[in-house]
């Protein structure tokens, strides 16, 4: 039996440029979906997929990530004194355990390959670990995370999840170089990022979701800058498989959202305050009339 996937990475050191002025003040992973934050959902997924410590790699000017999850005795004393339990509940859902959260600096942009690179001292040489990007949001009945960790069981080796894309938007992407199609996974043998328009070898992209094993820390430690001139994950990954080891791309069962951009965002926004109950019919009527008005924002 493959060991359980308990540690996960999450690279949140970047800038959020494309968010500015927003993100002038706050870090982009605290911008909320609905009424949560980005970071909460990545951690909520994490959760349900048995992920026990969070090692988060950060860069100057993200105090506020880290407050985030600290505890707020006044404010959680003056919801207890009101008898507001929905609310302390769903306060009590943002704090970690003392020991759960550890904070590690990247203090050059050097990339994704980088930033989990960073945590490397964190990781046991025996230990594989998850690596989750907030800017994918994922919705779907079961967690992705989830999904590829009951799979991993049975698989072993290095996985990462993947969608389809438009021959168009292969470019954007790391996109895998499928050997084997399996249905819901499939074995890699190759993995290229960010192809040139028309060179990609398959349709599949490479999502914000990862099971890596440990050698994939020592693949970056030899590593130099890739495309775009970082040090690409991609690269790492594509590295086991040079060496002889598995590495396999899963389909998740879901909807993804770019979060990382803007018009992914307000998309993320749409479905789930659709999605959300006490929102969705008073939410549903003011967007049906709204685009029955074509220049009402303008």
């Amino acid at each position: 039996m493959n060991r359980r996937v308990t540690k996960a990475i999450f690279p949140v050191a970047g800038l959020g440029t494309r968010f500015l002025p927003a993100t002038k003040s706050i870090p982009k992973e605290i911008m909320t979906l609905v009424d949560r934050p980005l970071i909460q959902y990545a951690i909520d997924e994490a959760r349900a997929a048995g992920i026990k410590e969070f090692i988060f790699v950060t860069s100057r000017g993200k105090g506020a990530l880290e407050d985030y999850f600290d505890h707020s005795p006044i404010l959680e004393d003056s919801l207890r004194s009101k008898g507001k339990t929905d609310l302390l509940e769903t306060l009590e859902n943002t704090n970690m355990e003392s020991g759960a959260i550890a904070y590690i600096r990247q203090h050059k942009a050097l990339g994704l390959g980088h930033a989990v690179w960073c945590a490397r001292r964190l990781i046991a040489s025996d230990e594989p670990f998850a690596v989750i990007l907030p800017d994918d949001v994922i919705a779907g009945d079961k967690p992705c995370l989830q999904q590829m960790v009951e799979a991993y069981e049975e698989s072993g080796g290095c996985m990462v999840a993947a969608m389809e894309v438009p021959p168009s938007a292969a470019s954007s992407y790391g996109i895998l170089d499928v050997e084997n199609d399996f249905g819901s996974m499939v074995s890699v043998r190759g993995m290229v990022e960010k192809p040139e328009p028309g060179k990609a070898p398959s349709e599949l992209a490479v999502i914000g979701r990862y099971i890596l094993a440990p050698s994939v820390l020592e693949n970056l430690s030899r590593l130099g800058s890739g495309a775009g001139g970082e040090i690409q994950l991609t690269d790492a990954i594509a590295a086991e498989i040079r060496a002889g080891r598995d590495v396999f791309g899963y389909r998740f069962r879901g909807q993804r959202f770019d979060c990382g951009s803007k018009a992914g965002f307000l998309q993320a926004t749409v479905a789930f305050g659709l999605a959300r109950e006490e929102l969705r019919d008073e939410f549903a009527a003011y967007l049906r009339e709204m685009t029955s008005l074509p220049h009402a924002a303008q």
